[in-house]
C-alpha cells in the first residue's frame, strides 16, 4: 500500500534501488544507494541537465536547472523549446513542480557534445547585491556559447531578461559573488591577445541591469605570444569573496590541468592590461597537475582542524583545495579522472596529499556504458555539510558521499545511483559512428541547499533526483534543528 503523499515515481525508483542493492554487484540501470534516501524526482521534460542551483525566495525554495543544448516539449505550453533553464518550486521536495522554462540557444549538432542550451545558473538577491533592487531576485545564466544573461526572477513564474553580456563565446561555468556583485565569466578572448580558447571575463554586476567590465584574466602561458606548454582553458572559478580574499581557478578538464590560487584584492584592483607581469601579480600559488589530468573544479577547504593533529603544538589547522577532474570520454577510454586533495597551508608550495576515486572493479562500471569517472563536486558551502562531507558526481557511478573531516584520508560513506527511466538516453562508445551504445545514468552536477537536501542532475535526460542522507552519513552532517 502506498504511503499517503508519496509520489508514485519515488516508490517505483525506491523499488528499483532495493532490487539493485540486493545484488552482489550494482546492475546497470537498476540504481543503488548507501546511506542516502530518495525523497523527490522530476523528469525535467527529459532535458539533458547540467547545473542545479537552489535558492530560498521568501517562504519558497526555488531550483534553477541549467541545461545542455537540445530541444524538448515544454509541458506547461505544449510547445517545443530549445533547452535552457528550468525553474522548479522545491519547497516540498517530495513534489517538485515546474514553474517556468526559459529557452536557451539553439545548438549545433556535434557528436559527443551538447552545444547550445544554457548550462550554468547562479542566483543572487537584490537585498544582498550592493546596487540591486532590494525587492528583487536575479538569475545569471549562460546563453549557449554566445553570451551571459541576467534575468529578473523575483516572480519565478514570470522571468524577465534585463541584461545581456556579450562579445565573447565559449561560455561555461561562471561564478557570482552575491555580497559584492563581482562575476567571473569564462568565455573566448581576442585571439590576438590569447592563445587559450577561453579566458575569464570579470564583471561588476552589483547593479545587475548595468554590467561593467573590470578585466580579462588567464595564465601568462596562455598569452598569444607565449611559447611552450599551453595549460588547458579555464573551466570555472570559485571565489571566497572579500572575507577570504581568494579566488580559485580551475584550468583544463581531463588534460593539462592547473589549479590557481589568486589574491582577490590584487586581481580586482590590479592593472587590467593583460601583460605577463599583470597576470602574474595576483597569483599566490599554483597546483600543476599531470598532462593527462584536468582541474574541472577547485573547491577550497580552509581552516580544517585535522583530527589526527589535535595534540600537536603547531599546525593543527590546515588549508586544502580539492581539485576534481572530469572524464570526457565514454567506456573508460582515457586516463581516469578523480578528486585530488592538495594541502595549501603554505599556498606558494602546494602538496598533493590524498586522492578519492571509485573502485571500478567492484561493480564493473566500465561495462555499464557512458562515462565513468569524476566530474565535479558540489560548490555550496552550507554549514550543514561544509568541512564535514563532500559530494562528487561520478557519471555512471552516480553521486558519491565522502567524509572529508580528515582530508589526508578522505573516506567514502555513501552513494546514490539513480535508476534509468524511459527518458534515459543512450551513450555510445563511438559518438561519430553511433556504435556500441548503452542506456546509462550520467550523473552530471549536484548541489545542496541550506536544508541539507542534495540535488542530482543527469546528463542523459533522466531528470532531477532529490535525496537526503541517512545512517552514518547523516550523523556527520549538521542538519538544522
Amino acid at each position: 500500500m502506498r504511503a499517503r503523499g508519496t509520489p508514485a515515481a519515488i516508490l517505483i525508483a525506491a523499488a528499483a534501488l532495493a532490487c539493485g542493492a540486493a545484488e552482489a554487484k550494482i546492475l546497470p540501470g537498476k540504481g543503488a544507494a548507501k546511506n542516502v534516501r530518495l525523497v523527490g524526482v522530476h523528469d525535467l521534460a527529459a532535458r539533458t541537465a547540467y547545473q542545479p542551483v537552489i535558492h530560498k525566495q521568501g517562504a519558497r525554495w526555488i531550483a534553477y536547472i541549467g541545461h545542455h543544448g537540445g530541444r524538448m516539449v515544454n509541458p506547461l505550453t505544449g510547445k517545443e523549446e530549445e533547452n535552457g533553464t528550468s525553474i522548479l518550486d522545491v519547497t516540498d521536495v517530495r513534489k517538485p513542480r515546474l514553474l517556468f522554462h526559459i529557452p536557451g540557444e539553439k545548438g549545433l549538432v556535434v557528436p559527443g557534445r551538447e552545444t547550445g542550451g544554457a548550462q550554468m545558473a547562479r542566483v543572487c538577491d537584490g537585498a544582498t547585491l550592493p546596487k540591486g533592487d532590494k525587492s528583487k531576485t536575479y538569475l545569471l545564466r549562460t546563453y549557449g556559447e554566445s553570451s551571459n544573461e541576467v534575468w529578473d526572477v523575483t516572480i519565478p513564474e514570470k522571468p524577465v531578461r534585463i541584461a545581456v553580456i556579450g562579445g565573447f563565446k565559449s561560455t561555461h561555468k561562471n561564478f557570482w559573488e552575491c555580497d559584492t556583485g563581482i562575476a567571473y565569466l569564462p568565455g573566448s578572448g581576442d585571439p590576438s591577445v590569447w592563445r587559450a580558447s577561453r579566458v575569464t571575463h570579470i564583471y561588476d554586476l552589483s547593479d545587475p541591469a548595468k554590467p561593467v567590465k573590470i578585466r580579462e584574466f588567464a595564465l601568462p602561458e596562455q598569452k598569444a605570444d607565449a611559447q611552450g606548454y599551453n595549460p588547458g582553458q579555464i573551466h570555472g572559478p570559485i571565489s571566497t569573496g572579500p572575507q577570504g580574499n581568494r579566488v580559485f581557478f580551475g584550468y583544463g578538464t581531463n588534460a593539462r590541468g592547473v589549479g590557481q590560487i589568486v589574491d582577490r584584492d590584487k586581481l580586482l584592483k590590479g592593472a587590467p592590461e593583460p601583460t605577463v607581469e599583470n597576470l602574474r601579480a595576483p597569483e599566490i600559488g599554483r597546483i600543476m597537475l599531470p598532462a593527462f589530468m584536468g582541474a574541472h573544479t577547485t573547491f577550497p577547504l580552509y581552516d580544517v582542524a585535522v583530527p589526527n593533529l589535535a595534540h600537536d603544538t603547531r599546525g593543527q589547522t590546515r588549508n586544502f583545495v580539492v581539485v576534481v577532474n572530469e572524464n570526457n570520454v565514454t567506456v573508460c577510454a582515457e586516463h581516469r579522472q578523480m578528486a585530488v586533495f592538495v594541502d595549501v597551508t603554505d599556498e606558494a608550495h602546494p602538496l598533493g596529499v590524498s586522492t578519492y576515486d571509485v573502485k571500478e572493479t567492484d561493480d564493473d562500471f566500465c561495462k555499464h556504458g557512458g562515462r565513468f569517472g569524476a566530474h565535479a563536486s558540489h560548490e555550496n558551502m552550507t554549514p550543514v555539510f561544509h568541512k564535514k562531507l563532500m559530494f562528487f558526481s561520478w557519471f555512471n557511478a552516480g553521486m558519491r558521499v565522502v567524509d572529508v573531516r580528515d582530508p589526508y584520508n578522505p573516506r567514502e560513506i555513501g552513494y546514490y545511483i539513480p535508476p534509468v527511466t524511459k527518458n534515459t538516453d543512450k551513450r555510445c562508445a563511438d559518438e561519430v559512428k553511433n556504435t556500441d551504445c548503452k542506456i546509462a545514468i550520467q550523473t552530471n552536477n549536484m548541489e545542496v541547499d541550506g536544508r541539507g537536501y542534495i540535488y542530482i542532475a543527469d546528463r542523459a535526460n533522466t531528470g532531477l533526483s532529490i535525496v537526503e542522507l541517512t545512517g552514518a552519513a547523516r550523523a556527520l552532517a549538521a542538519y538544522p534543528k
